[in-house]
């Protein structure tokens, strides 16, 4: 009976390690690398989903992953832990219950303590989103030319609206309180429901991946 219990605990133990160690697929690193600009820290639930609020509260991510996280875990500086992981090719990582083992193919290491959770700012609850106004594509060479134009320009808003005159959609790089400064405008497509509207957005608050 004895032999039979220690076998049963040393098979327990061998699954437990199994299942939380794993890889982090680059789509993964992609995310927390896109969180990290908008929170410096995160909190990591059990499961497979993500997600992230900066400071101010304003904007919100959300993410499904394809690993499935065995243990909830917080993460104080992101920066500083995807810095950590940049040190391997490839590592595995080993989450325990205050902290994640971090393993290279070289066989070298790093024990990564987790930060309370208490400390961190988190998403509290869920986030449901209003009715579509509309709809439009915006494509990643146009999103890069927004960026750029407004850095060149130094510009702090952006502005989708309809354009009444050609009945389109427009996307404006343009600077909110002043009605005099230069911008720049590209067409998103046509405005088939030819509603007249105006959305606002700080180009700071553009932290799409």
């Amino acid at each position: 009976t004895t032999i039979v219990s220690e076998f049963k605990l040393l098979m327990e133990n061998i699954m437990t390690t199994t299942i939380n160690t794993m890889k982090l697929s680059k789509d993964t690193f992609k995310i927390l690398k896109n969180f990290s600009s908008l929170n410096s820290n995160l909190l990591v639930k059990k499961g497979n989903v993500i997600n992230t609020i900066t400071p101010a509260k304003n904007v919100v991510a959300v993410a499904n992953v394809k690993e499935d996280f065995p243990v909830e875990f917080g993460i104080w500086d992101m920066n500083k832990f995807l810095g950590t992981i940049s040190l391997f090719d490839d590592p595995e990582f080993s989450f325990e219950e205050k902290s994640v083992t971090v393993i290279g193919k070289n066989g070298g290491k790093v024990s990564y303590y987790y930060s309370e959770p208490s400390l961190l700012t988190t998403l509290t609850k869920e986030i449901k989103m209003p009715d579509v106004a509309i709809n439009f594509e915006l494509s990643q060479s146009d999103f890069d030319d927004i960026l750029k134009a407004a850095s060149v320009l130094q510009l702090p808003d952006m502005c989708v609206r309809s354009n009444n005159e050609d009945g389109t959609i427009e996307l404006v790089v343009l600077d909110k309180k002043s009605s005099t400064t230069n911008n720049y405008t590209i067409k998103l497509g046509d405005n088939d429901d030819g509603g007249t509207f105006q959305f606002y957005y700080k180009i700071d608050n553009l932290k799409l991946l």
